[in-house]
């Protein structure tokens, strides 16, 4: 493999196996989650994607960096990957709205990552083996196979890990409704994509985006008429003060409506345990089943953990009668959870679709009825 002018790199997983390739972006080390996206297209939302904070992701699209960067598809105010991983770069891109290269933007940020890798191999490895622990090493970096490895297993596991106060604002700030204001949403940021809060201004609300160490006491005091939990990084068994303060929303009855990891939250809010899943689900072509209706979404996904359940079960919450509401149709893992009795529903996906589909877009709509029910 020739690695022409960029240099020599490695990809190192924890359990010894070491992919070389040539160094893509800036050059050093890196470590995190290596994880893999089946998304096409909207790599540069992928990369803003507060949800991928401490994670190598790896493309399976085979070539990449064809559009350049722009300054206006962003997610966040930067790039939150570890490591990133693909197999043929674009030479030049293509696209009125580039403004410059991906591997410009990758060494702008200071993002290590590596190109020429097998990643339908390494794809492949990953889903046999599961996501593990790796390292991205390159420039100086590189060393030896051994003690590279003992890098990556000297670095931290995903499983336990409390990451949604790192992307979480500092500060309050708001979004303002776009025409007049039918309603005022408090958003707790877990890590939250600026879509969000765009797609709800245009459906009139004014939308609060408060920091994930916001109380109860705060966030009630805003008046808000319905709130929402944002998706997020990290382990959802950590997130005890976002549960507690999920927990105090539903008690006063407040329209609650959480996507990715707030799904997590109002699931543990409700009495259901997490686990780990074995590759997660990431890319923007995952199928979803609504079991009310039987209707198949395709749907914006990025997650490594799940709610234990079944599809379509029914169980006793500590606030009434609650339900499995969706699933995925290629593993059955819980894609969304519903309450009877106080109202709160959640999807395991992206309804604001940067970049995937729009299938799921009229859940901001369904969020809106349920505002105007309670009012």
């Amino acid at each position: 493999m020739s690695t022409g002018t960029r240099g020599p790199a490695a990809l190192v997983l924890e359990d010894g196996r070491v992919f070389r390739g040539a160094a893509y972006g800036a050059r050093g080390r890196t470590l995190g989650e290596a994880v893999f996206c089946t998304g096409m297209t909207g790599y540069q939302e992928t990369l803003t994607d507060p949800s991928y904070h401490r994670q190598i992701v790896v493309q399976t699209a085979p070539q990449i960096g064809n559009t350049g960067w722009n300054d206006e598809d962003d997610e966040s105010a930067r790039i939150w990957v570890s490591g990133y991983v693909v197999r043929d770069p674009a030479r030049t891109p293509s696209s009125w709205r580039a403004k410059r290269t991906l591997d410009e933007e990758l060494v702008r940020q200071g993002v290590v990552g590596i190109s020429e890798v097998d990643t339908r191999t390494l794809t492949r490895h990953l889903r046999e083996q599961g996501a593990m622990r790796a390292g991205v090493f390159s420039g100086d970096a590189l060393g030896s196979d051994e003690q590279m490895v003992a890098e990556v297993l000297a670095s931290p596991q995903m499983k336990g890990a409390d990451l949604a106060g790192e992307v979480s604002t500092d500060q309050p700030y708001v979004v303002e409704a776009q025409g007049e204001r039918r309603f005022r949403v408090a958003a707790l940021d877990l890590g939250i994509k600026a879509n969000t809060p765009r797609l709800m201004a245009q459906r009139g609300i004014e939308v609060h985006v408060l920091p994930s160490s916001t109380t109860a006491e705060q966030l009630l005091a805003l008046g808000p008429d319905g709130v929402f939990l944002s998706n997020g990084p990290g382990d959802p068994a950590t997130t005890a003060h976002a549960t507690a303060l999920t927990k105090s929303v539903l008690e006063q009855r407040i329209p609650l409506f959480g996507i990715c990891f707030g799904n997590q939250i109002l699931g543990r809010a409700l009495g259901l345990n997490t686990y780990k899943m074995r590759y997660g689900h990431r890319g923007i072509n995952i199928p979803v089943i609504d079991v009310a209706t039987g209707r198949v979404a395709i749907t914006a996904q990025n997650h490594g953990f799940a709610l234990e359940g079944e599809p379509g079960q029914r169980f006793d919450s500590p606030y009434g009668a609650a339900q499995i509401s969706h699933y995925c149709p290629n593993d059955d893992t819980v894609e969304g959870v519903r309450a009877f009795d106080v109202p709160a529903f959640s999807v395991q996906y992206h309804p604001e679709a940067a970049a995937g589909p729009h299938d799921a877009a009229p859940l901001f709509d369904e969020f809106v009825d349920l505002m105007e029910k309670k009012a």
